[in-house]
């Protein structure tokens, strides 16, 4: 079982003009990951990122590359973001796709794996999965876009998340997505959060160190 939060910046929130730089002010915070959305215009309503992007990023940061495939056919795409560079690659459980043989397929690339529920979505839908994931990914906004309002209801999903966690005896780490920051990282932590993705309350932070110390070190009250 992990013994240390981590926060992990969204660099979806940064300047997509200047993203080396982006990547630079998250390391230089204290960050040891980064999450990186990447979002098809199908699955959500938003286009981001791709491979390249990704591959470009890589060699500019020793920065945990978590990344979170958002889209509408996941397993066609899992090779070019292994290729890349990408450290951990997240699909959905939504989309109508082989989930088992691609969380597979990332292992076989030499990634970590792990698979996300968007909050219509119920946890049932995932459970079946727990074993064959180093990650476990609860969004507490609907995604697409950046800057919503955390949706506290899907924190019961993390607690569910925890308790299966543990029972079964498995080390898949649980991780939080969508309006996190000072105000609910006491809630996502007590709930059984291990990694808490902030994009906008990152980059947006006075104190971007106080802020991933707040998260790691175990305090939320920011100087």
């Amino acid at each position: 079982m992990p013994k240390k939060h981590r926060l992990a910046p969204s660099i979806l929130a940064g300047n997509h003009a200047d993203l080396d730089s982006a990547l630079n002010y998250a390391e230089s915070a204290g960050a040891s990951w980064v999450h990186i959305d990447i979002m098809d215009g199908h699955f959500v309503p938003n286009i981001t990122f791709g491979p390249q992007t990704v591959e470009d990023l890589r060699p500019r940061s020793k920065l945990h590359f978590d990344t979170h495939l958002m889209l509408a056919n996941p397993h066609d795409y899992v090779e070019a973001f292994a290729q890349a560079g990408s450290d951990l690659i997240s699909i959905h459980v939504e989309p109508d796709y082989p989930i088992a043989e691609t969380l597979q397929h990332i292992r076989n690339l030499g990634c970590q794996c792990g698979l996300v529920v968007n909050p219509p979505t119920e946890l049932e839908v995932m459970l079946p999965f727990l074993d064959q994931i180093d990650l476990a990914l609860v969004m507490t906004v609907n995604p697409g876009f950046g800057g919503q309002s955390f949706m506290t209801d899907q924190l019961l999903k993390v607690q569910r998340l925890a308790e299966e966690r543990a029972s079964q005896g498995l080390n898949y780490l649980i991780e939080v997505d969508g309006g996190v920051g000072p105000e609910n990282f006491d809630s996502c932590r007590n709930a059984g959060a291990d990694i808490l993705v902030a994009g906008t309350s990152f980059y947006r932070a006075k104190n971007p160190a106080a802020l991933i110390s707040s998260v790691e070190g175990g305090v939320t009250t920011l100087p």
